[in-house]
């Protein structure tokens, strides 16, 4: 039988006026792998804490059988004051835990232990943390959006590793596939209720629409009801005092009732701005090839695109795959072969790693460019705060910095900024990051409805299934191949999925001795000109594209080439230069940027 390990009951929690948590519970067995789902903001990452023990409700028990050890992974990891990888990880140990598992961890996950935590990217602090965790061998894993910052070799790596540990575990993530293959229970967190379904979530999401039809039908019964009270107190016949109180007390219980009701969150409406028609031929690629120092990004890449195709490109991260976007839009030239690009062409690109957000920007200004306080979509002009509606912004957050928003607000924020403007070829890059599983389902069905072309890098299965028409996979070497179909077909095609394993952490020495795709050691360091380029180089790009702006701004003017046809010509002229210049100053920061990497 199967034994309790925690259990939380009757938990309440409040931010600001409404309640987060109301009246909630959660139990966890010792065979079980609960899926803990539900829209951003309600109250998952928070159950959670409270489950760890890291956050104490305003009222509820909390149980932990004795004896029971409890690891939390937390979206971001937080290495406090360890130094190293090593000591991080160790600092998680239990007493009774083998230093074996340690090591054997931190090798499967390539990581170095002396490596300072200072200096590791959010992929490797994410694997740093996943090795702590594992390592400590625990009997509850509580696991907040553990697949964050990995590649697909190393999800599809983690997912088979928990598959066979003997944890009890929870866990919160937006991948499909991940919980579809992990959970065998699942936990709808739902308006401060925790509902439960004793199936795993690839029975989820049928189960969760047939409960919100079966509310919508409750709710127009008890619209119809107060409507036929309401017309016997205007027109009934009067009958005994006491039968009309009876009915009066009837009606304003079900008024009470249908007021008290809480609706689910508001849908976020996405809809691409339409640009116009591209040619049929999109991009054009042959013999393909760049490379940086010895490393091979693109060898001998033949690829063709055609309007309305979607392309996935799937690698491991540092596969090269936002270099090879670069090259296929002609934002960088290839060393060899030949680039042809469609006529027409108006391409938004979707950065979700959200470099391009200010955190002094308020909401309303990322959307219009600060440029007037209203936007186009289709030939339609909308108040930005009506258009901010669609995308779940409450009126009042138009003036809110984006330094206080949540990672999933700040997808949103992006979605709504690069959709406003039109196009007919975008560029995702990671779009899932931060998405609830809702807003998921409305961005496949708008790329679903999308008329132009397509290009997405995702490490996100279950969405490349789903909107992928062809898959152009890393092959390692420089090589890519295309496949027809998503992400599940090129893996039945090719015979099996994105097996590149992990790098190693190996002995520097060792590394340094292997004459495989050997580094040169000519050059030590960047020198003090390269240097100076590379700390020069992203300013002068930022003011580069702030010019560009202010001159699209003046091209933008109908007028101008009527008043002082010069000026419009000196304008034009120089947004071409300015434009020349920005592309070689990115460039040039990218291949340096790249051998400091190398050097390093």
């Amino acid at each position: 039988m199967a034994r309790l390990l925690l259990s939380l009951k009757d938990i309440h929690l409040r931010f600001g006026t409404a309640p987060l948590l109301d009246g909630t519970e959660l139990a966890l067995a010792d065979d079980e792998r609960i899926a803990l789902v539900g829209r951003n903001g309600s109250g998952k990452s928070t159950l959670l804490k409270i489950a760890a023990g890291l956050l104490e409700p305003e009222s509820g028990e909390r149980f932990v059988q004795p004896g029971t050890l409890i690891h939390y992974l937390p979206q971001e990891a937080d290495f406090g004051s360890h130094a190293t990888v090593g000591r991080y990880v160790e600092a998680g140990l239990p007493p009774t835990a083998e230093v074996h598992r340690m090591q054997h961890y931190l090798r499967e996950l390539g990581l170095e232990p002396e490596k300072a935590t200072a200096t590791l990217s959010g992929g490797e602090a994410r694997r740093a943390a996943l090795a702590r965790a594992l390592a400590a061998d625990p009997d509850v894993l509580l696991l907040d959006e553990p697949t964050n910052h990995l590649d697909l070799p190393a999800i599809e790596w983690l997912e088979a590793e928990l598959m066979q540990s003997r944890a009890a575990m929870i866990v919160i993530s937006h991948d499909r596939r991940f919980l579809q293959n992990l959970s065998n229970r699942t936990v709808w967190m739902d308006r401060g209720e925790a509902r439960w379904l004793e199936q795993g979530f690839a029975e989820f999401e049928l189960w969760r629409d047939k409960l919100l039809e079966e509310e919508e039908t409750e709710q127009a019964l008890l619209a119809q009801r107060i409507a036929t009270e309401e017309h016997w107190m205007r027109y009934g016949v009067t009958a005994r005092r006491k039968r009309n109180m009876r009915r009066v007390d009837l009606l304003a219980n079900l008024r009470k009732q249908q007021k008290g009701y809480v609706g689910q969150q508001g849908r976020v409406r996405l809809a691409a701005s339409k640009g116009d028609l591209s040619g049929k031929l999109v991009i054009e690629a042959e013999g393909l090839t760049k490379s940086f120092s010895e490393r091979k990004i693109v060898r001998g890449l033949d690829l063709l695109v055609l309007r309305g195709n979607r392309l996935a490109i799937v690698g491991p991260n540092g596969a090269g795959k936002t270099t090879l976007i670069r090259l296929l839009t002609g934002a960088l030239e290839p060393d060899e072969g030949m680039i042809k690009l469609g006529t027409n062409l108006q391409i938004v690109t979707l950065d979700q790693n959200r470099d391009s957000l200010k955190d002094d920007d308020t909401v309303a200004d990322v959307i219009t460019g600060g440029r007037g306080s209203s936007v186009s979509i289709n030939g339609e002009t909308r108040h930005v705060m009506t258009y901010m509606k669609d995308f779940l912004f409450r009126p009042e957050q138009a003036r809110t910095p984006v330094s206080v928003l949540s990672g999933g607000e700040r997808a949103r924020l992006i979605l709504a900024r690069e959709l406003a403007r039109p196009s007919n070829l975008l560029i995702l890059d990671e779009p899932t990051n931060d998405l609830d599983l809702e807003t998921l389902d409305l961005l496949q069905e708008m790329l679903a409805d999308y008329g132009g072309t397509v290009i997405v890098v995702s490490h996100d299965r279950d969405f490349l299934d789903r909107v992928a028409s062809s898959v152009l996979m890393h092959e390692g070497e420089g090589k890519w191949t295309e496949y027809a179909g998503g992400y599940s077909d090129m893996v039945a095609q090719r015979g099996e999925g994105v097996t590149l394993k992990m790098a190693k952490a190996q002995p520097r020495e060792k590394r340094e001795m292997q004459t495989e795709e050997p580094v040169t050691r000519s050059k030590q360091k960047l020198s003090f000109k390269e240097k100076h380029a590379l700390e020069t180089l992203p300013d002068r790009m930022e003011a580069l594209r702030a010019e560009l702006a202010a001159l699209e701004g003046r091209l933008a003017d109908a007028g101008l080439f009527i008043r002082d046809p010069k000026a419009f010509e000196k304008v034009s002229l120089r947004h071409a230069e300015a434009a020349q210049e920005l592309s070689a100053a990115e460039e040039q920061w990218l291949e340096l940027e790249i051998l400091r990497e190398s050097l390093a």
